[in-house]
């Protein structure tokens, strides 16, 4: 299928920073790329507020359309998300499909979920999404099953009927629940097994799938996109002492995530939530890398996951032209293509855990194997050795204050 030609439009408040509005702007490009579009022309008018009826003025609505029949533009995207009222009557002036940022991001989502639940929970959102703005749909509508925007649901040429969409939702968000109590019992099972979690958070496209291969040794989806990873995928992952922890590969975050988005794709997001430590991954060579970095902790506060331990990753330092100062501590800047780079990182992360777990030391019989096994997988082991006069094993490390293997130390 040929590539979409698009035609961007944004109104800039007032009260709006220019370089937010700026990579804003970027970030749309960057999405329309994703979901398989060239941008054309990008056509912007400051205003102090939004246009209630259609997002942008009369006069600049003239313009917007002679570029449209110049470019033979087949779809125009708003920065914003737009009301009902606002995509139809653009919809009508324009004469050409017409999406906003949320239905865009929608979109890519559909492309991109692999997994049963993935499906699920996009098709959700964009139901969710399209119920009040049925009526706005006019001519999008009639693209239905072509182009950007359109798949997902779309593509079972969704009836304007809102009892068959609200049957649908209830019966996704039924389905789901069935998926959340699997989820759960994963979840349950890695806890009563006691293993250690670490989830790796950040902005998209900020190199966290790079990583997580690199750490797992294993291939999870590695692009240069947004979004490329929407499942969350769990491996093993072993420290220098040889603690062991499992790791997750969350989806990237992103600056106005859809709101249907951000409760449809709840579950997978609470990952986060039950790790016991976070990898925060930043592109330090992104012009907008302090935005990002907000970004990601006001999601994580919304999330309740902000208080977890966490270790900021400034990755792509080969990239970075400008001193980077560290928003966040503990930091470490790496570069994910060098592996002296993932081996100071993995201690760096023992040190932090050294840090905050209690110093223990036990006296182990030599026909205590398993539970020596266990204190080296299991906890941070910093020193063993045979000790011949008591004939017992001397092992001194860390653990953390709630772990099972604490009731050792009071025998």
């Amino acid at each position: 299928m040929p590539e979409e030609k698009i035609l961007i439009i944004a109104v800039k408040k007032q009260e709006q920073n220019e370089e937010r509005f700026q990579s804003s702007l970027e970030e749309l490009i960057s999405l329309s790329k994703t979901a398989g579009g060239t941008v054309k022309k990008v056509m912007t008018q400051n205003r102090s507020r939004i246009h209630p009826a259609t997002y942008i003025g009369e006069g600049k609505l003239e313009e917007i359309k002679r570029e449209v029949d110049e470019l033979e533009i087949d779809l125009v995207i708003s920065n914003d998300e737009l009301s009902a009222g606002q995509l139809r009557n653009l919809s009508n002036r324009l004469e050409v499909g017409l999406v906003d940022r949320s239905q865009l991001i929608l979109d890519i989502f559909a492309q991109r979920a692999q997994t049963k639940e993935g499906k699920l929970q996009v098709e959700l959102a964009q139901l969710e999404y399209l119920l009040p703005r049925l009526h706005g749909q006019g001519i999008s509508m009639s693209r239905l099953g072509a182009g950007i925007g359109t798949r997902g649901p779309g593509e079972t040429k969704l009836e304007t009927d809102q009892r068959h969409i609200r049957g649908r939702i209830y019966d996704i968000k039924r389905r789901l629940k069935v998926v959340v109590r699997q989820r759960e019992q994963y979840r349950k099972r890695r806890k009563n097994n006691d293993v250690f979690q670490i989830a790796i958070v950040g902005y998209t496209n900020a190199g966290k799938s790079t990583l997580f291969n690199l750490l797992t040794n294993s291939h999870s989806l590695e692009e240069n996109q947004l979004f490329a990873t929407l499942d969350p995928l769990t491996r093993k992952v072993q420290l220098p002492t040889g603690f062991q922890a499992l790791i997750t590969d969350t989806v990237g975050f992103l600056q106005e995530l859809p709101t249907a988005l951000i409760a449809s794709f709840r579950s997978t997001l609470e990952e986060v939530t039950e790790a016991d430590f976070l990898l925060h991954v930043v592109d330090g060579s992104h012009i907008d890398q302090e935005q990002h970095q907000d970004t990601v902790m006001e999601l994580l506060e919304d999330l309740d996951a902000h208080t977890l331990p966490m270790l900021t990753v400034y990755n792509k330092k080969d990239l970075i032209k400008d001193d980077v100062i560290p928003m966040n501590h503990p930091y470490v800047f790496i570069s994910a293509n060098e592996q002296s780079d993932i081996d100071m990182l993995l201690e760096k992360i023992e040190v932090i855990l050294t840090e905050q777990w209690d110093r223990y030391t036990l006296s182990l019989n030599p026909d205590e194997g398993k539970t020596l096994n266990r204190l080296e997988r299991d906890t941070i082991t910093k020193k063993k050795y045979f000790d011949e006069d008591t004939n017992q094993y001397i092992i001194k490390g860390f653990m953390a204050e709630d772990h099972p293997l604490k009731s050792l130390l009071k025998e």
